[in-house]
C-alpha cells in the first residue's frame, strides 16, 4: 500500500465535497510527489466531473480520480513491454542497468533474472560495477539464488566485462544478458563517459545493442528522482525505468510527476522512455510489470 493511499483514505470517507475538500486533496497530491502540474490537472478534472454529474459524495469521486490517473499515466505504459511473456526479443537481448548508488540496481537485476527464467528464457549476469567488491558479491548471490552464471573480474573495466559477457552469450546462445553498472550521478562526467564506452563496446559486437537501457529509480526520491531520469536520458538515452522500494513507505506519486516531465522533454534525446516495472519488496518475485490502471487503483483505492 502506498503512503498516498493511506493519506487519501480518510479524505474519501467524508461525505461532503466542497471547495475545502478539493483544496485538501490537491495539497495531499502535491505532498505525495505527484507534482504541481499533475495535481492541478487532476483537481480540475475532478471539479469538472463533480459539476457535470452533480456529485457531492467524495466516495463517488474516487472512481473518477482513478480513471483520470489511469488515462494520464497510460503514456508511460509501453505497448511492447519487454517484461511481457509475448515480447519479441533479440538473441541475445542485452540490458544495461544504470542508476545512482542505493537505488536497487543489483536487486532489480536479480528479480529481472527470475522473471525471465520463469518465462523459460536463459539469462547471463555481468558484474559491471568494478568499483565495489560488495556489489560484485551481491550479484553473485543473486546468481546463486537464480542458478545462473555471473561473469565478473576482480580488476579491469566495465567495458571489458561487458565484452566478455556478450561474447559468452553469443557462443552459448543465451537469451538475455543483464549487465550491472557502478552507481553514479548523471553529473559525474567521467563516470557517464564510462557508460558511453560500455555502450560502444556492446554495439561493436551487436550493432543494435544494448537493446534496453534501463534506469533503476528509488520511488522515495521525489523531485530529485525526476532530475535523475532527465539527466540520464539526456546523457545516454533511456528505454525504460524500474521504480523500486514501492513497498508501503513510498508516497508513490513520483511516477505521476514523471509523466509530465517526460512528455515535455526534448524528443531528440534517444528513444521514448517508459516505466517497465515496479519493485515492491525484497523477494525474487517482487517485480511487477507496470500497468497504468493497476498503479492508479493501488495509488488511490
Amino acid at each position: 500500500m502506498f503512503g498516498l493511499r493511506k493519506t487519501l483514505s480518510s479524505l474519501f470517507t467524508r461525505h461532503r465535497v466542497d471547495e475545502a475538500w478539493f483544496d485538501h486533496l490537491e495539497e495531499l497530491l502535491i505532498k505525495a510527489d505527484v507534482g504541481v502540474a499533475t495535481s492541478t490537472f487532476l483537481i480540475t478534472s475532478l471539479r469538472k466531473s463533480a459539476k457535470e454529474h452533480a456529485i457531492t459524495n467524495s466516495e463517488d469521486l474516487k472512481a473518477v480520480l482513478v480513471s483520470e490517473l489511469s488515462h494520464h499515466l497510460s503514456d508511460l505504459e509501453s505497448p511492447e513491454n519487454p517484461l511481457n511473456p509475448s515480447a519479441i526479443h533479440a538473441k541475445p537481448e542485452v540490458w544495461l542497468i544504470v542508476g545512482v548508488n542505493g537505488a536497487g540496481k543489483t536487486t532489480s537485476i536479480g528479480k529481472l533474472c527470475h522473471h525471465f527464467q520463469a518465462q523459460g528464457k536463459s539469462v547471463l549476469l555481468a558484474a559491471g560495477d568494478t568499483f565495489r567488491a560488495a556489489a560484485r558479491n551481491q550479484l553473485k548471490e543473486w546468481g546463486e539464488r537464480n542458478q545462473v552464471q555471473v561473469l565478473s573480474q576482480e580488476s579491469g573495466d566495465a567495458g571489458a566485462i561487458a565484452h566478455d559477457a556478450i561474447q559468452a552469450a553469443l557462443s552459448r546462445q543465451v537469451d538475455i544478458v543483464l549487465i550491472d553498472t557502478a552507481g553514479r550521478l548523471a553529473t559525474q562526467t567521467n563516470l557517464m563517459e564510462e557508460l558511453k564506452k560500455v555502450k560502444r563496446v556492446i554495439s561493436k559486437l551487436i550493432p543494435d545493442a544494448p537493446h534496453q537501457m534501463v534506469l533503476v529509480l528509488d520511488g522515495n526520491t521525489g523531485q530529485n528522482g525526476i532530475a535523475q531520469v532527465l539527466a540520464f536520458r539526456n546523457a545516454i538515452g533511456l528505454h525504460g525505468l524500474i521504480v523500486t522500494k514501492l513497498d508501503g513507505t513510498a508516497k508513490g506519486g513520483v511516477i505521476c510527476a514523471l509523466r509530465n516531465e517526460l512528455e515535455n522533454a526534448p524528443k531528440n534525446q534517444g528513444p521514448k522512455t517508459y516505466v517497465y516495472a515496479l519493485g515492491k519488496g525484497e523477494q525474487l518475485g517482487d517485480l511487477e510489470p507496470f500497468s497504468a490502471q493497476a498503479y492508479a487503483k493501488e495509488l488511490v483505492e
